[in-house]
């Protein structure tokens, strides 16, 4: 089976933040807080994925409550900030919602994300996504972390539903 046809069979998406929703390279403020720059055509493609009732969810290590503030604002409600077990937090998500891992697509960029994407079935990576974890991806997008590769994903998929145009008709 090719990745396409992969993209084909998925209904949740799972995303990683820092490298993924955000650009690796982070602003560190004087009090010791990160500064994240993300892309709102990832927002966009969040909010139009939450709106067409797929499953959304976030697994980060990261504890930002402005990007958990952020990412609840585009309607996700499953966000897992802080985390330090991602197999443990995918566990839960997917058991809370009795979840088929073979139509799940994760996309992370770095080592924490490893064993997560093995567990699922379309482990997807931003361009710039450390080698350990593009070994293992089944796509690896052309854009990088923080710059459009979540909507790259999340369009593919609507794209082959047939969903990505019932927005901007």
């Amino acid at each position: 089976m090719n990745y396409l046809e992969t993209f084909n069979d998925i209904q949740t998406f799972i995303f990683d933040v820092d490298g993924v929703l955000a650009q690796s390279n982070v602003l560190v403020l004087e009090d010791g807080k990160l500064l994240r720059r993300m892309n709102t055509r990832d927002d966009f493609a969040i909010r139009m994925a939450v709106e067409l009732e797929y499953n959304v969810a976030i697994i980060t290590g990261g504890k930002s409550e402005g990007v958990v503030k952020h990412i609840r604002s585009l309607g996700v409600t499953n966000v897992y900030s802080g985390v330090r077990d991602k197999v443990e937090a995918y566990e839960e998500f997917i058991h809370a919602y009795d979840l088929d891992p073979a139509h799940i697509l994760y996309m992370g960029d770095d080592l924490p994300d490893y064993d997560v994407m093995c567990k699922v079935g379309l482990p997807t990576c931003p361009q710039d996504a450390a080698h350990e974890i593009k070994k293992i991806a089944r796509y690896i997008s052309p854009i990088a972390g923080g710059q459009g590769c979540v909507r790259d994903v999340i369009e593919k998929v609507l794209l082959l539903h047939d969903k990505w145009n019932a927005k901007t008709e």
